[in-house]
């Protein structure tokens, strides 16, 4: 959405776009790990980051302003949980250098702006 655009969903919120772009890509870096992590490390990944636009758009659902912020938070809290699995797995080998560095490039510019989000919540009062 572009400056002065109106946001009708939760679907117009730049946060929760490149919250949905990092699932994609998330579930096709998975892909390719190893069948024995099928329901364990790949599971874990794939839940931390739906989670994320997920609670974006919960977060849109809600009326008070301190309930937006708490599904903000979680959003924020999953997005960390997701780097965390990313590190792991890289240090496992499931995933390279570039890979990861790609990913948590994304991470760090979707962390800025929920934490933008968050603020301007915050200052809804």
């Amino acid at each position: 959405m572009g400056k002065g655009s109106k946001i009708r969903g939760f679907e117009d919120l730049e946060v929760w776009q490149l919250g949905k772009n990092l699932v994609v890509k998330v579930y096709e870096l998975t892909k390719s790990f190893p069948k024995e992590e099928r329901f364990c490390l790949v599971d874990q990944i794939r839940r931390a980051a739906i989670s994320i636009p997920a609670n974006i758009a919960e977060s849109f659902g809600r009326y008070h302003y301190m309930d937006r912020v708490k599904f903000l938070l979680h959003a924020r809290g999953s997005l960390n949980e997701l780097k965390s699995h990313l590190l792991i797995a890289r240090e496992l080998g499931f995933i390279g250098h570039r890979d990861l560095d790609s990913l948590v490039g994304e991470i760090e510019n979707l962390s800025v702006e929920l934490n933008n989000l968050i603020t301007i919540t915050r200052s809804q009062r």
